[in-house]
C-alpha cells in the first residue's frame, strides 16, 4: 500500500507553523523602510489572515475561502497599491529571513515548493496591483503542491 504524500500545509507543521511565520515577518515588515509604507494600514489581524490564506494555498483547510472572502477579496487587497520590484524582492527576503526564523523546515525539496509559490504569489500580486492589470479570469485559491505549479496558475 503506497504512502500518502503529506500536503505542503502538513510538511510546513499546519496552521501554527504558519501563523508564527506570518506574525515573524509582519513584525519585520512593520520596520522595514522599504515596505512599511505598503503595510501603514495594515489590520492588526492581517498575520493570521495571511497565515489561514497560505494554509488553503498549501493544501490546508479551506478558511479563507469559507471566512475571509476567498481569492476575489485576497485580490482586491492588492488593487490599486502600485507594488514595486524593489518591494517584491524585499517582501521575498523578509519572508525567507522569517522561514528560517520561526523554524519551518529546511529540507530542499520543501524550500524549493514553498519559495516557488512565494515567488509566483508576490509576482501576480505586483502585477495585480498596478493601476492598468487586467482582471484574472480565475476565482478560486489555487492549490500549491510538490514539484511544480499546477495547471492554471495564471
Amino acid at each position: 500500500m503506497a504512502e500518502r504524500v503529506p500536503t505542503l500545509y502538513e510538511w510546513a507543521g499546519g496552521a501554527e507553523a504558519l501563523e508564527r511565520l506570518t506574525e515573524e515577518f509582519y513584525a519585520r515588515v512593520r520596520k522595514d523602510e522599504l515596505l512599511a509604507p505598503l503595510f501603514a494600514h495594515m489590520a492588526e489581524d492581517h498575520p493570521q489572515h495571511v497565515a489561514v490564506f497560505l494554509g488553503e494555498v498549501l493544501g490546508g483547510p479551506e478558511h479563507y475561502t469559507e471566512h475571509h472572502g476567498g481569492f476575489r477579496h485576497m485580490l482586491s487587497r492588492h488593487r490599486g497599491r502600485r507594488i514595486r520590484p524593489e518591494q517584491r524582492a524585499r517582501w521575498m527576503e523578509l519572508m525567507l529571513e522569517a522561514m528560517d526564523v520561526v523554524g519551518l523546515p529546511d529540507d530542499p525539496e520543501f524550500r524549493s515548493a514553498f519559495v516557488g509559490y512565494l515567488e509566483f504569489g508576490s509576482r501576480r500580486a505586483m502585477a495585480n496591483s498596478q493601476p492598468d492589470a487586467e482582471p484574472t479570469r480565475r476565482t478560486t485559491i489555487k492549490k500549491w503542491g510538490w514539484g511544480e505549479a499546477p495547471p492554471g496558475t495564471d
